[in-house]
């Protein structure tokens, strides 16, 4: 997934942490709270804002941070 217009980072937003389009909520407090156990379903009920290609976005963003494994 490209995620990069959906993805932003803002040196003055959230000390520079990767938001969700701008917004002041970022990849790592929805991650965060599905993590804790919220569903898609709930994080969307408790914030409007977001879409599932927000959600899905976060998860490709995590992705693409993890190291390659060197064989």
């Amino acid at each position: 997934m490209d995620y990069t217009h959906l993805i932003t980072i803002e040196p003055g937003k959230r000390s520079g942490q990767p938001c969700i389009r701008g917004m002041r909520i970022t990849v790592r407090d929805v991650l965060g709270y599905l993590a804790g156990g919220m569903t898609v379903s709930e994080l969307l009920e408790e914030f409007p804002e977001l879409t599932i290609d927000d959600v899905r976005a976060c998860y490709a963003f995590a992705a693409d941070r993890l190291p390659v494994p060197v064989a």
